[in-house]
């Protein structure tokens, strides 16, 4: 039996890569692989531990097909290993922490994926945004109009799972688990 591509997605700030970080564990005892996305960022930047490359590094493995998705957002690449499609075919689930805008494109090539959107507070995200220090009140603005146009489309679509992380890392840990061991029509 094939495994299930679940897909994390969330406004910037939102907690994803904390979240990941603390079901990391849980999620490996569950046959569940948490993929390391490929971005050109240096692997030095604070946040997710992805790996980082070069535009030109990103623009050859791309055309080399080494990518399963690929997407650009806020002057970044960002790609999921072709790997993925590997340990899917075993039977492995794989969570990847993707991309809002190109949700349309990930379900077209994976139809069955399961789709948890990460969402938080307003308020609370303009102050991680804030602490973070990487964008300008005004970026963080623009940042958070956007996300309040994204959220509310995709509270509204089917099969896609709400998981709010404006609590305790812990509770939304054990929402995602609850929400992965009962299947996906559980969470939607």
């Amino acid at each position: 039996m094939a495994g299930r591509l679940i897909y994390l997605i969330g406004p910037s700030g939102s907690g994803k890569d904390s979240l990941l970080e603390a079901a990391r564990a849980p999620l490996a005892e569950r046959g569940c692989r948490i993929v390391r996305r490929v971005i050109t960022r240096s692997a030095e930047a604070v946040g997710e531990a992805a790996q980082g490359v070069s535009p030109t590094q990103f623009a050859t493995l791309q055309a080399e097909g080494g990518f399963a998705l690929s997407w650009h957002a806020n002057g970044l690449s960002y790609g999921i290993p072709r790997q993925i499609d590997d340990w899917l075919a075993a039977g492995d689930d794989v969570l990847v922490n993707g991309s809002r805008g190109h949700l349309a494109q990930t379900r077209a090539r994976y139809p069955t994926l399961l789709v948890v959107l990460l969402t938080v507070d307003q308020a609370v995200l303009r102050q991680r945004l804030l602490a973070r220090g990487r964008e300008s009140v005004a970026e963080i603005d623009a940042r958070l109009a956007r996300n309040a146009q994204f959220s509310d489309s995709l509270k509204a679509a089917p099969g896609v799972f709400l998981l709010d992380n404006s609590g305790p890392l812990a509770h939304t840990v054990a929402r995602l688990l609850a929400c992965l061991d009962a299947g996906q029509s559980a969470c939607a």
